[in-house]
């Protein structure tokens, strides 16, 4: 790489992944120890610094793949951090990122490989830095995009019954929704398709099991939940 701007000071770029999942109810964030120096020991989002041949984006869906095992994803950015002391050690940049992976999905295999766990955002520790910061701006993006794109499915597997899909949208908007116009307005929608299957682990009675059809939201910019 040519070597330009020589006068200027040099400062590293990272990237973090703020990974939800939602499960037994609950919206869950993916955390481990931190092991590296600064900070040893303590909590944090699991990240990594961008190479020189990659792109921020690149370096996230690489991050995320290198964690989960996972290559297609719901990623978006939610921000740069960059005050001047928010690494002890260097001056670093980073670019946090947002993701929704169903809990399920997740080999728990490399959960201990990488000495990560899952945590109810309820009960979310002191983190690393302001990577607590970072978790807090990721849930205000979802809140304002949860309601116009169908976020939800990410954290649901593919056959989900209304009642898991309504715990979704209360689990991130963080207040209860009414029962009766959550299911009216879902079922207005035609991309949330009812199967013939029945549900008989999660619900005593039988409760109905939907799925989320891709190919007929595609193109679809009406929506609204």
């Amino acid at each position: 790489m040519t070597r330009f701007y020589s006068e200027h000071s040099r400062y590293y770029v990272s990237v973090d992944c703020i990974v939800f999942g939602f499960d037994e109810g609950k919206l869950r964030l993916l955390i481990g120890r931190r092991q590296m120096d600064p900070g040893r020991g303590e909590w944090s989002l699991y990240g990594g610094f961008v190479r020189e041949d990659e792109s921020l984006e690149d370096a996230a869906h690489r991050t995320l793949q290198e964690l989960t095992g996972l290559k297609r994803m719901y990623l978006k950015q939610v921000g740069a951090f960059g005050a001047i002391d928010r690494d002890p050690g260097e001056r670093v940049i980073s670019v946090a990122y947002c993701a929704l992976i169903n809990v399920k999905d997740y080999d728990e295999r490399l959960l201990q490989e990488h000495e990560v766990t899952w945590v109810n955002l309820d009960e979310l520790p002191q983190l690393y830095s302001d990577h607590n910061e970072m978790v807090r701006k990721a849930l205000t993006l979802l809140r304002r995009r949860i309601g116009r794109e169908p976020l939800s499915f990410n954290l649901l597997p593919d056959l989900f019954t209304l009642t898991q899909l309504q715990q979704v949208y209360e689990a991130i908007l963080g207040t209860e929704i009414d029962k009766r116009n959550f299911r009216k307005r879902v079922k207005e929608i035609d991309f949330i398709e009812k199967t013939e299957l029945i549900d008989k682990l999660t619900s005593k009675r039988g409760a109905a099991l939907y799925r989320f059809n891709k190919r007929m939201y595609n193109g679809n910019t009406n929506f609204k939940l």
